[in-house]
């Protein structure tokens, strides 16, 4: 049986009442620093930090982008949010200069179309207090003046940082490892990140199931579950259907540390460095059970936006008081903020 980590770092219980979805600033800790790698060579973590709980949401990135894209200069927004209806999204209307960003449907579902470096500006923003905070200092200096920096791939995450996105091996640790002393598997490295070597459920959300995402599955038995993509229980593919679901749906299936979706829904950026890439973990809506793996990585360019693309961001134990006081803004906002 799973034992879960102490979560830290969350918004005042006050505010967290009234909200229905998480915010930014909701981490995990994941501690047992200096914790060995696995047998394939990933996992070890020198020291404590904390990772988000959840994907960056639809909500979260709208926020930002109504904070810092009005003339969108450094190009975080792609049109496709709004138009691909397999993750929609995010709309944007008016002209350059006095941008208005909505969300489309369920804002609680991860944004997709984030670049690496989209990914790292929402991190440095957070980093600098959210608001009109800066985007291109803080966990990063990217200060490139245009969407991809001058110093392009060889941007590393600054000492001191507050917010930024997780390495491979930070990911990775809050995503497989339990100390087999706590009831993880002899190695304390899991196959998937629901706490399992079996292969996990392709459903559409679970209140019960501590061994479920979603992806696509087909165990040729119609019965709800394992029946082609999750969110339809269909081998058919649909280019007007929404495939994303909400970060959380899962209830029941969060790894060891607490974090949820680590497996499935969308492919998450990490800040460590591949040949000319950054890397991705997790697997996401339309993949088989074997991008949910442990063993399996993936990568992409830094300036690469897919619908099968988002990110989670991690954080020092204990957030400085600067952070939660910006996330909590960000989340009010989020509440008044009309959908579509």
């Amino acid at each position: 049986m799973k034992t879960k980590a102490l979560v830290l770092g969350t918004l005042p219980l006050v505010l967290l009442a009234a909200l229905t979805l998480p915010a930014s600033a909701q981490y995990v800790t994941v501690g047992d620093p200096g914790n060995p790698n696995d047998s394939t060579g990933y996992g070890a973590v020198a020291t404590t930090y904390a990772i988000g709980t959840y994907e960056v949401t639809l909500n979260q990135y709208a926020a930002f982008l109504n904070a810092k894209a009005v003339t969108d200069t450094f190009l975080l927004y792609n049109t496709n949010m709004g138009t691909n209806l397999n993750i929609a999204g995010i709309s944007r209307t008016g002209s350059s200069g006095s941008y208005v960003y909505g969300v489309i449907g369920t804002g609680t579902r991860p944004v997709t179309y984030v670049s690496f470096y989209d990914a790292m500006r929402y991190a440095n923003w957070l980093n600098n207090g959210g608001g009109s905070g800066d985007t291109e200092t803080g966990g990063y200096t990217l200060l490139g003046g245009t969407a991809t920096p001058s110093n392009g791939l060889t941007v590393a995450r600054n000492g001191g940082a507050q917010v930024w996105v997780p390495s491979e091996n930070e990911w990775y640790k809050a995503a497989y490892y339990q100390p087999a002393v706590a009831g993880g598997d002899t190695d304390g490295y899991w196959l998937y990140p629901t706490g399992s070597n079996a292969v996990p459920n392709s459903r559409n959300g679970s209140g019960s199931d501590a061994n479920s995402g979603n992806f696509y599955r087909n165990d040729s038995i119609a019965n709800g579950v394992n029946d082609g993509y999750a969110v339809t229980n269909s081998t058919t593919y649909s280019s007007s259907e929404n495939y994303l679901t909400p970060v959380g749906a899962f209830t029941q299936a969060d790894s060891y540390y607490g974090t949820f979706d680590q497996g499935g829904n969308v492919w998450e950026w990490n800040d460590t460095i591949f040949g000319s890439s950054r890397l991705l973990r997790g697997g996401e809506w339309f993949g088989n059970e074997s991008s949910l793996r442990a063993s399996v990585r993936s990568a992409d360019g830094p300036t690469f936006e897919g619908r099968y693309l988002g990110f989670r961001v991690a954080t020092v134990p204990e957030p400085t008081s600067a952070v939660i006081l910006s996330c909590g803004a960000l989340m009010l906002l989020t509440m008044r903020r009309r959908t579509l």
